[in-house]
């Protein structure tokens, strides 16, 4: 077994001097080796040609731990697919407080740091998730009988650390996360920083990140803003007056979780681009496309063909609007998929099959990269 690495809240400061040192000299981006996909060209990494950083979540914690499987990154045809197959990589639970912070005196980074060292040896990048989150946060901070000075340097301890440690070696860090209801109401009640603290933490929280790595592109990500609502609009107005304020927001993304329950979001490009045309970037972070699927089913030919081509439209919109860089699949294969176990009857959401054969989707997300790369037609594609 492994030796877990922790840091006491004692060892805070030392843990991000020895970060900061040990990456001064790596620029953001990728690192020092070719990505293999980009040497096999029958990947998503090939056919993505340069164009835009597509990614992947890298499975574990969270409902992982539930499982009966192994964890993820131990099985070897896992690492050697997320290796070859893209060019980014986000930790789908691996650094949000519940997983980094077992107890108030401990730093957990085991995992989030296997991860950054995967993506430095297969010259990837890596999408920092998540810093300010009213979810999967901790039971001693949730319950704790903290002061709101307490609870704001904890805050402000936990991003100097986390984000100081892996300075110049992430991308892109979603900085808030999920703040807006549906309706474009602030999360008041549900969200611990917001009701303690108040909106202001918002752009404290954006400023810390900023100092503790000026390299990283600092972003709010939520979920169901794919297009023009209540919901995209309230950060449209949140980011606008902020932005005036000087406060260093440099993208608003969207997930992506998508489900064939409901019809695609047609303006997603239209959303996308308004939220460009403010000078910021945009990204599509933890996109799969969910299905109505009995417990054993199998999907139907038309279910797959309709997720492809959610899969296919949602990779053009990003691909459409200039300033978006990243697209980013909530995982492959299946098996792994946090979908099943949070939406009841609905399932098969991922563009790989359990035995990590390729579905429909898979290949729509493909060609569409390949047309955008000009490597659409190259012999490596024929199927």
């Amino acid at each position: 077994m492994k030796r877990r690495q922790v840091l006491t809240a004692t060892a805070v400061a030392t843990a991000a001097t020895l970060g900061t040192a040990a990456t001064a000299s790596a620029a953001p981006g990728h690192g020092e080796h070719t990505p293999p996909g980009l040497a096999k060209k029958d990947t998503l990494a090939w056919a993505a040609g340069g164009v835009i950083e597509i990614g992947s979540a890298v499975a574990g914690g969270g409902h992982h731990t539930e499982q009966d499987y192994p964890t993820p990154m131990s099985e070897e045809i896992y690492r050697e697919t997320l290796g070859r197959e893209v060019t980014s990589l986000s930790a789908e639970n691996q650094m949000k407080w519940d997983y980094l912070r077992p107890d108030r005196e401990t730093f957990d980074f085991e995992d989030a740091d296997e991860i950054m060292d995967f993506a430095q040896q297969h010259g990837q990048v890596v999408r920092g998730h998540t810093l300010l989150w009213h979810a999967q946060n901790p039971t001693w901070l949730e319950e704790g009988d903290f002061s709101a000075d307490e609870l704001r340097d904890l805050l402000k301890e936990h991003i100097d650390t986390v984000v100081g440690r892996y300075r110049g070696r992430i991308q892109q860090w979603d900085v808030v996360n999920e703040i807006f209801t549906d309706e474009g109401e602030l999360r008041l009640n549900d969200n611990i920083w917001l009701r303690e603290l108040g909106p202001g933490i918002l752009a404290d929280a954006f400023r810390w990140t900023r100092a503790a790595d000026p390299d990283a592109l600092l972003f709010f990500n939520d979920y169901n803003v794919d297009g023009v609502s209540a919901k995209s609009d309230a950060y449209y107005a949140l980011i606008t007056e902020l932005l005036a304020e000087g406060v260093p927001i440099d993208g608003f993304s969207t997930q992506g979780h998508l489900s064939l329950r409901y019809d695609f979001p047609e303006d997603i490009t239209e959303n996308l681009q308004r939220f460009a045309d403010l000078g910021l970037e945009t990204a599509i972070t933890e996109l799969d496309v969910r299905m109505d699927l009995e417990e054993g089913a199998t999907p139907t030919e038309q279910q797959l063909e309709q997720q492809a081509d959610y899969y296919r439209r949602m990779t053009e919109a990003a691909l459409s609007v200039e300033g978006c860089n990243s697209l980013t699949l909530w995982g492959f294969p299946d098996v792994y998929s946090w979908v099943p176990g949070t939406f009841e009857g609905e399932g098969a959401a991922t563009v790989l099959w359990d035995d990590y054969t390729r579905k429909p989707a898979y290949y729509a997300v493909q060609d569409a990269l390949a047309e955008a790369s000009g490597r659409a037609g190259h012999p490596a594609l024929r199927r």
